[in-house]
């Protein structure tokens, strides 16, 4: 099936944002905030690989200090076009109804990308209901829900996204879900699907980067390494997947100890942008163990 005209196709992109954290962190404390069938506390599980914040069931997002959230709400908000929804999905409501929906899915949408990710919840859970055959709404459902860490609910909503389009841009995203379950057969199966179908440049190097990850936590750190050899690792003008697969790559070469490559592959994150999440401390940590 076609793609919906209406799609963001970085929506993705920002969903899964930050560095990739290959290595697992064991007794991770999921909390009640999680949906149903993700590990207990304290199982060993790896975190996903969406970002290094962590969530506040409280607030339903990422942890802020208080003068992170006094920026944040003077952050102003960010404008979105009101999505066109695709003909077939809303051809039976009436014109007001259709743009009722298109513009609550754009406030929604503009929540997300300012990391309101609660707000964007609230928005987003009626129309999930109401609207469950319309892509856009369950598309950014699904990722506002892995946000938050609800890894089965997010998992759920993007494979039905995935059932109504055929698009395999959230694949990468999905896959990252199964990870977090521990369903690793099924992150291996999502890029069997991935390569396969001639993704951009982008999509084939996050589904990469989630699938090393997979392998990383089977103890396949060197075929991990093999995985992520072989993607984009020179590129003329580095985006921000090029970076994290940088970066995830060095955190393995630091895992098995190759701590030449490890500081190599750190710093040319570094010199391409200095400020990408941690890798100042990381680059200061290997220097210190060199010294």
């Amino acid at each position: 099936m076609a793609e919906k005209a209406a799609r963001r196709t970085d929506w993705g992109g920002v969903a899964r944002k930050g560095a990739s954290v290959l290595r697992p962190i064991p007794g991770a404390d999921r909390g009640d905030a999680y949906a149903a069938g993700v590990p207990a506390r304290n199982e060993q599980r790896p975190e996903p690989l969406a970002d290094l914040e962590r969530v506040s069931p409280e607030a339903g997002g990422p942890r802020r200090s208080g003068a992170q959230d006094a920026q944040r709400r003077r952050r102003p908000k960010v404008r979105l076009d009101v999505p066109q929804l695709d003909p077939a999905s809303v051809r039976d409501m009436p014109k007001s109804e259709r743009e009722r929906l298109a513009l609550r899915l754009r406030d929604a949408g503009e929540d997300f990308l300012a990391e309101r990710f609660g707000d964007a919840l609230s928005t987003l859970r009626p129309l999930a209901s109401r609207f469950a055959a319309v892509a856009e709404v369950q598309e950014l459902y699904g990722l506002t829900l892995y946000r938050l860490g609800r890894w089965t609910a997010a998992a759920h909503r993007l494979e039905q996204y995935e059932a109504m389009t055929g698009a395999i841009d959230q694949l990468p995203v999905l896959a990252d879900c199964y990870r977090a379950l521990g369903r690793l057969n099924d992150v291996h199966d999502v890029w069997d699907r991935l390569r396969l179908s001639g993704p951009d440049a982008g999509t084939i190097t996050e589904g990469r980067i989630v699938t090393a990850g997979a392998l990383a936590d089977e103890g396949r750190t060197q075929d991990a390494i093999r995985l992520l050899e072989a993607g984009p690792l020179r590129p003329k003008r580095p985006k921000e997947h090029h970076l994290r697969l940088w970066y995830a790559l060095a955190d393995l070469y630091d895992q098995v100890g190759d701590l030449q490559r490890a500081r190599r592959g750190f710093s040319r994150v570094q010199q391409a942008e200095p400020d990408f999440v941690d890798v100042n401390d990381r680059l200061a940590s290997l220097n210190d163990a060199a010294s």
